[in-house]
């Protein structure tokens, strides 16, 4: 009796794959056994993770380009998964004293760099007949706090896309998921404080922060569900963090972002 051949890796793109996140995230899926198209602007660090994980692609994309993402769209014949990573924060102007380069520059990363690829790729992924969108959003997407005015917009409009999203493919084979985590300890304080290394790891003093390993991980458990089960939003803090404004560090619980 001869074996059922073994079914074709669907293919999975994640945006903002050079660091972070996004790079654990296209490591886990090829360990999964996914087809991972690697896509980021620093396009010389993606072609060394792939010369390192089979199955996967390099491919330069900016998500705030309409031509990058063609070129992305047209370069990618099939697709099943996007997880939705690449974004951002950048300084922590008060809203009174707002640099407007600032804001688009996070709103056009963290909100519109989402719609151009979803509106570019989302035909792909329903035509793979078991699709799921993920967006990397943030505990910023569910509380606001000072001087976070321009990022906690951006990412509460992306919230605002998942659940919208949800709704307009309700009946399609495709599933959406927002993950939501608090302190993960990556390049985000680094550009977010403009390089300055030292105050970006004040931001974890003092306690355990996340690493990029384990949103990863809450990504992967999530597309590895049986195609009927929909995880509509993972919420995931150091246990040392109670919201965005509140942990517990060495020495006692203190309020406030650093």
């Amino acid at each position: 009796m001869t074996s059922e051949p073994a079914p074709d890796p669907r293919t999975a793109l994640v945006t903002g794959a050079s660091s972070g996140i996004g790079e654990a995230t296209v490591r886990r899926l090829a360990a999964e056994g996914f087809r991972v198209v690697a896509a980021a602007r620093r396009l010389d660090r993606l072609e060394a993770l792939a010369a390192e994980l089979p199955g996967v692609t390099a491919v330069r994309l900016d998500v705030t380009d309409d031509a990058s993402v063609a070129a992305l769209a047209d370069a990618v014949p099939e697709l099943a998964v996007i997880v939705h990573n690449a974004g951002g924060a950048l300084g922590t102007d008060p809203v009174a004293e707002a640099d407007l380069g600032r804001y688009t520059t996070m709103w056009e990363t963290n909100v519109l760099g989402v719609v151009r690829v979803t509106r570019a790729l989302l035909p792909k992924v329903v035509a793979s007949g078991d699709g799921h969108l993920i967006l990397i959003t943030s505990v910023a997407g569910h509380e606001v706090y000072p001087g976070g005015g321009g990022y906690t917009a951006a990412k509460h409009a992306e919230v605002a896309l998942a659940g919208t999203l949800r709704m307009e493919l309700l009946g399609q084979p495709v599933r959406i998921t927002e993950i939501a985590p608090g302190m993960v300890e990556t390049e985000f304080s680094v550009v977010r404080f403009g390089g300055d290394a030292e105050r970006a790891a004040q931001v974890y003093e003092g306690l355990q922060p996340l690493v990029a390993h384990d949103i990863a991980d809450c990504i992967a458990w999530a597309v590895t569900r049986p195609s009927h089960v929909n995880i509509d939003r993972i919420d995931v803090k150091p246990r040392a963090q109670a919201t965005a404004l509140l942990s517990h560090r060495d020495g006692g619980t203190a309020t406030g972002r650093r």
